[in-house]
């Protein structure tokens, strides 16, 4: 029996800037505002949506954090991207200073390939 063919999810690298509002929080401010502020809000609209979250002010002015966003199909990423836009996260606390949204070795689905990936030991 074939593998059953399955869409591969929507994987969005979220490059944003904190602003000022969100940097005068204390941490725990910081987390609270975000577990009761941009959680339920995200919750409320969609579902199969993960993220994972990296600094990176220690290197850049112009980004200071990558979110990367992996939702199950596109209408996921949609709902999660109107549920943040309706929280103070979207130009209150952080700045969206670029989306690029992509699927994992497209190319090779595309092509008919095996992906091609590096292997470290």
């Amino acid at each position: 029996m074939p593998a059953e063919e399955t869409t591969p999810p929507v994987t969005a690298f979220m490059l944003i800037k904190t602003m000022p509002e969100w940097l005068a929080m204390t941490p725990q401010e910081r987390v609270s505002a975000f577990a009761t502020q941009v959680v339920p809000a995200i919750r409320a609209r969609t579902t199969g949506v993960r993220s994972r979250f990296y600094d990176t002010e220690f290197y850049s002015t112009r980004v200071t954090d990558v979110w990367v966003w992996e939702a199950d199909d596109h209408e996921a990423y949609h709902l999660l991207v109107d549920a943040l836009r309706e929280t103070p996260f979207w130009d209150r606390y952080f700045e969206i200073v670029d989306l690029l949204v992509g699927t994992e070795n497209g190319y090779a689905r595309t092509y008919g390939l095996d992906p091609v990936a590096t292997i470290t030991t």
